[in-house]
């Protein structure tokens, strides 16, 4: 199980929030994902923790609580949705012409 945080500083590091959730349990993993385009990170992440007991107790705590001037919103991460075919629509669309 991963855990999604959101409405996180952009200014934010994989040190300051593992720190944060690591008052809750064994941190596995950080994982801040970036923009493409200015590099920064994207106001949102995802971290992993050695028990399933552990991400309980801190989405629990977490969600809701406010940290470096932001509301935190901490829940169980989703599966990431396959939007590959809405994309391939949108191009085929975009070049297909009636005549």
């Amino acid at each position: 199980m991963s855990i999604y945080v959101g409405n996180i500083p952009y200014e934010v590091s994989k040190e300051d929030l593992s720190n944060v959730f690591a008052e809750y349990g064994t941190v596995k993993r950080v994982y801040l994902p970036l923009d493409r385009e200015t590099g920064r990170i994207r106001g949102f992440g995802f971290v992993e923790m050695s028990s399933e007991t552990e991400e309980e107790t801190a989405i629990e705590t977490l969600d809701g609580a406010e940290w470096m001037g932001r509301v935190l919103r901490v829940n169980k991460a989703k599966p990431r949705e396959n939007s590959n075919n809405s994309g391939d629509n949108r191009r085929s669309n975009r070049f297909s012409k009636s005549y």
